[in-house]
């Protein structure tokens, strides 16, 4: 039987498109089951209850369970490994942190590029650091602290909730801007660095601003900048740090991303579906209780987020000789 070149080529195109409709079936039918967000933090962390809330909202917009799996360690370095390594079928999520960026760069012995092999698929929020200071300590703005750094090099002490953590990244970076020395002195997490800074055994720390905010209200600390490039709407009366070191910003942040090859329709639809959260009054509040902001955009605006951030904590970090202990 004879054969048309027009009918040849037509079943050729089609022949050509059949092993690809599977796959497209099957993220138009996304999710068919349970869905896992890999979290590198302990169970009652911030970065675990963002997670938490955002898997209850998705479980209920998607119609299945989006459950948390608690993998911390190595600054959310054990959870990127293990997304890195699942298949990428849209099943195993990763919590993306702030600590993944300047992990990156931190711990030079990973088995993975977190740039490369994790897709980006949505933000969810930014955290403000604050800058507090005892109320005893004699500087009570950014200026007079920087000055005071200057006229006692190496002897005013930075405290930090551990080695490269974002509150020690953050310090460095207002070193390097304002030229001045602060000594670091790292700690095994937020509380028992602002234990000491109420005993007056250190002077200054950057922190996540949900910490001491109870304290800043209170008197019993002193806020003199948040981090973020405008103020908080937490602290509306505290400056922010680049109003007086132009270009100065930094701020926690949180995510979604997937394995690398992950297809773009699972990408998309999780996309708009976290978006569509994102823009809820009810979740808003939640974020607004941690002090934090949504951050609504598509997987390249926080594939922007992420990149830009860790190429800024790799300079600091490298200028800063941070390593790991």
């Amino acid at each position: 039987m004879k054969i048309n070149r027009r009918r040849l080529l037509h079943l050729a195109a089609g022949a050509a498109a059949l092993p690809v409709l599977p796959r497209i079936a099957r993220a138009q039918a996304y999710p068919a089951r349970l869905v896992r967000i890999i979290v590198g933090f302990g169970a009652g962390s911030g970065a675990d209850i963002v997670a938490r809330l955002m898997g209850q909202w998705l479980s209920e917009r998607l119609g299945q369970q989006f459950i948390i799996e608690n993998r911390p360690g190595a600054g959310s370095s054990i959870a990127a490994e293990a997304v890195v390594g699942a298949p990428a079928d849209g099943y195993t999520l990763l919590l993306a942190t702030s600590a993944n960026a300047t992990g990156a760069t931190f711990y030079d012995n990973l088995s993975f590029n977190f740039i490369r092999d994790i897709t980006p698929v949505a933000g969810i929020n930014r955290i403000p650091f604050v800058v507090v200071v005892n109320p005893s300590f004699p500087p009570k703005t950014i200026p007079e602290l920087i000055a005071y750094a200057k006229t006692n090099p190496e002897k005013l002490n930075m405290a930090s909730a551990g080695n490269g953590t974002l509150s020690h990244t953050s310090g460095e970076l207002l070193n390097m801007m304002a030229g001045i020395k602060m000594l670091h002195v790292p700690y095994r997490g937020g509380t028992p660095a602002i234990s000491d800074l109420l005993g007056r055994q250190i002077q200054v720390y950057f922190s996540a601003l949900p910490e001491p905010v109870e304290y800043i209200k209170t008197g019993r600390l002193r806020a003199l900048a948040v981090t973020t490039a405008t103020r908080a709407s937490a602290l509306p009366e505290i400056p922010s740090l680049g109003e007086f070191v132009p270009g100065y910003e930094t701020s926690a942040w949180q995510g979604i991303g997937v394995p690398r090859n992950t297809p773009a329709q699972i990408v998309d639809k999780l996309n708009r579906e976290i978006n569509a959260v994102l823009v809820d009054p009810g979740f808003q509040s939640r974020l607004a209780e941690f002090g934090s902001t949504a951050i609504a955009g598509s997987p390249t605006d926080f594939g922007k987020l992420v990149a830009d951030d860790t190429a800024k904590w790799e300079k600091v970090i490298r200028a800063a000789n941070i390593r790991a202990q």
